[in-house]
């Protein structure tokens, strides 16, 4: 199956400019929502998680720490020494959707801050449970030089998480110290769309894994469906099929 999609039709096929645009787009809500919350401390903290992703990926790529050795198997687009210049709008907002939900989802519980970032930072690494073994099926990432004994996990080494532990920690800690959570939590009322991004991820990659029959992160993703449902920011009566039009007698 991953040859099916490797020979899909040119420009199709793991083009760039359309990758770093889907991912944009997908993005958008959450860029909407939250860029009225931008102040400086929050410039700041955003503009340092940004320095930090392309440090670590950086190291990552010429290392092999912390993530173990893995190199790039299609094109992310621009690069430079090696780490794709979009990586910040891959990663950063995986972190601010997982910080979000889990505000909604801890209520009260999220005003004792070690609750809210080690409820986010376990949040974060199951999001990446989810995206690297189907980015491994699809061929965006390839992992290497693995010792005889590695235990994977779908094609990923044990120590990409814990590499994952490491920078979901910084970027939760600096994300939480960025933005006001108060102010967060009363543009998620007035701005329910914001998780779309997350509704986005859980169908994107919970479908690619299950076209790969990565079950486990498939039942993962399904975890992050059920939490949005939770937190009523996703119209559950879509998916109920009315018997009849509400119009018709």
């Amino acid at each position: 199956s991953e040859m099916c999609i490797r020979d899909s039709p040119d420009p199709l096929a793991f083009n760039a400019f359309l990758i770093l645009l889907g991912t944009f787009v997908m993005r958008s809500p959450l860029i909407v929502g939250v860029l009225p919350l931008v102040t400086r401390r929050a410039a700041l903290g955003v503009g340092t998680l940004t320095a930090y992703a392309y440090a670590i990926e950086y190291t990552g790529v010429t290392t092999g720490w912390p993530y173990g050795w893995f190199h790039y198997g299609v094109d992310l687009g621009p690069t430079v020494a090696g780490v794709p210049i979009g990586l910040p709008v891959f990663f950063i907002p995986l972190v601010m959707n997982a910080y979000l939900l889990c505000l909604l989802l801890l209520g009260d519980r999220a005003r004792n801050g070690a609750v809210r970032l080690g409820v986010v930072i376990a949040a974060v690494l199951a999001m990446d449970v989810v995206l690297d073994p189907g980015a491994v099926a699809l061929g965006f990432w390839e992992y290497y030089r693995l010792a005889d004994d590695a235990v994977l996990f779908y094609g990923v080494p044990l120590s990409n998480y814990a590499g994952w532990v490491v920078s979901a920690t910084v970027a939760v800690v600096a994300l939480d110290w960025s933005f006001d959570r108060e102010a967060l939590l009363a543009r998620l009322d007035r701005t329910e769309f914001m998780l779309d991004d997350l509704v986005s991820f859980v169908i994107l990659w919970g479908g690619i894994n299950a076209w790969f029959g990565n079950w486990i992160p498939v039942a993962v993703a399904a975890l992050f469906g059920v939490g949005l449902l939770k937190t009523d920011r996703f119209d559950s009566r879509l998916l109920r099929l009315p018997r009849r039009l509400p119009w018709r007698s």
